[in-house]
């Protein structure tokens, strides 16, 4: 098994840790904050392979990017595709005012991860369902993780470490690293 060397592109050092946490010693994970264009599309696949493509020009190597969909079930979806701006401008304490007082609070995330190298590009998805809880719990994570339970526990409770095995993050990346892998021999 050799080393090998990977570019996360991100402005979010938290998800660059996830990375970093998922391949362990095994892969050098180099973070670069690039401030790349706002894609918009209610597709995160199409998002993360426009923000890959992006990347790979300003990095001039491989790269991975993600872009991650939040999407609740009685909001019709929302914020989707756009959980990112929709943190930015109202927060988790926006969604849970919007969510006052509903009881159907069933949730999912999806994230979808492109990597790009030469003319090669490749979408790597996961998504795992949960719920939104009344209220933000936890220490860890970032984003929406205080408010995101599966199992009875908020993301932001579990340790970073551990999140990557259940989180949306992780099943992409676990979708990506069997292919990186097999692809470069490690």
């Amino acid at each position: 098994m050799t080393e090998a060397d990977l570019t996360v592109v991100t402005g979010n050092p938290g998800k660059a840790k996830e990375v970093a946490a998922f391949f362990g010693d095994k892969v050098d994970v180099v973070h670069v904050k690039l401030d790349l264009p706002e894609y918009r599309d209610n597709d995160v696949g199409k998002i993360a392979t426009l923000k890959a493509e992006a990347a790979y020009e300003a990095v001039g190597g491989p790269v991975i990017v993600d872009d991650t969909g939040f999407y609740i079930s009685a909001l019709n979806g929302f914020p989707g595709a756009y959980a990112a701006y929709v943190l930015d401008t109202i927060g988790m304490e926006g969604i849970l005012k919007l969510m006052s007082g509903v009881s159907e609070r069933d949730a999912y995330f999806e994230t979808a991860i492109a990597y790009k190298s030469g003319d090669i590009v490749r979408l790597f998805k996961g998504r795992v369902d949960g719920v939104i809880t009344e209220s933000g719990r936890g220490e860890y994570g970032f984003g929406y993780d205080p408010i995101f339970e599966v199992d009875g526990k908020t993301f932001a409770e579990i340790p970073i470490e551990k999140k990557s095995e259940v989180s949306h993050r992780g099943l992409a990346l676990l979708a990506f690293s069997e292919w990186f892998k097999y692809e470069y021999g490690f």
